[in-house]
């Protein structure tokens, strides 16, 4: 099944430091996320607090407190993502290695 990543720190909420509590919704960020929801589309947290797997439950807390509903939470992305959004990463056009920025 296809799904979309969406980073939490400076995507979702708003970026306040490292080995910090989750920061405040970003509001046009969680707009966008529960539309895809209410689509049908799956929606994945990608995040690196994943990585530290006492962090992940705090993130599906912050995700029911802000989205609605826990949404699974990952550092990984395997053949089923098709998106992801994030606040650091660089498009690259397909099979080229061009930059699109």
């Amino acid at each position: 099944m296809s799904w979309v990543g969406v980073d939490l720190d400076g995507t979702l909420a708003v970026w306040r430091g490292a080995g910090v509590p989750i920061g405040p919704p970003v509001d046009a960020m969680v707009d966008r996320v529960r539309g895809m929801l209410l689509r049908g589309m799956e929606v994945r947290v990608f995040t690196a607090r994943a990585s530290i797997p006492i962090l992940v439950p705090e993130v599906e807390r912050w995700c029911v407190e802000h989205i609605g509903r826990k949404l699974e939470v990952t550092n990984r992305k395997d053949f089923g993502c098709v998106a992801i959004y994030d606040d650091i990463a660089h498009r690259v056009v397909f099979n080229t290695g061009v930059i699109c920025d």
